[in-house]
């Protein structure tokens, strides 16, 4: 039986420091101006998924930066970086219909496809495929606890959205 060894290797990483700039240029463009209702919806969420989401996106930034794939570019590595890369593009094209969409609240919460509540989910799926490039299960479990959080709280909005 062979066992996964963790060969974590930490340095600066202008991948994760990308993967971050496509994270939070939305993000920042999106809170300089709230859809209408969203401070209302932000009051009533759950404060263990809020701890959650906080602590999550503290690690998930440090670690993003801080470790570096050990076997860099090399197959079979290579193919969960652009798995982590196609999901970070499909996080652009729903805030991009987000935009479009003349930044809605309930525009937030729209599926992409199958994809529920995509600008929680794909930015949380991208960041655990990156900690599996990485290597690092520092990562991955930032990522599992920033989804619990961040996708928690965005599915518990569209519930009340749809109470509405």
């Amino acid at each position: 039986m062979k066992v996964w060894k963790v060969k974590m290797q930490f340095g600066f990483s202008i991948v994760g420091v990308v993967f971050l700039a496509m994270l939070f240029i939305p993000n920042i463009k999106w809170a300089k101006n709230q859809p209408l209702g969203y401070e209302e919806l932000s009051r009533r969420e759950n404060k263990t998924l809020l701890a959650f989401e906080r602590i999550g996106q503290v690690l998930a930034t440090c670690s993003s930066v801080v470790f570096v794939c050990p076997q860099g570019f090399s197959l079979p590595w290579l193919l969960w970086l652009l798995a982590a890369f196609l999901l970070m593009l499909l996080y652009e094209v729903a805030w991009a219909r987000y935009f479009k969409g003349g930044e809605k609240l309930d525009g937030m919460y729209q599926p992409l496809g199958p994809i529920p509540v995509p600008i929680a989910s794909l930015p949380v799926a991208a960041l655990a495929l990156l900690g599996i490039w990485y290597q690092s299960p520092i990562t991955v479990i930032a990522a599992l606890m920033l989804g619990i959080g961040h996708i928690g709280i965005h599915l518990g909005h569209l519930h009340e959205l749809s109470l509405h």
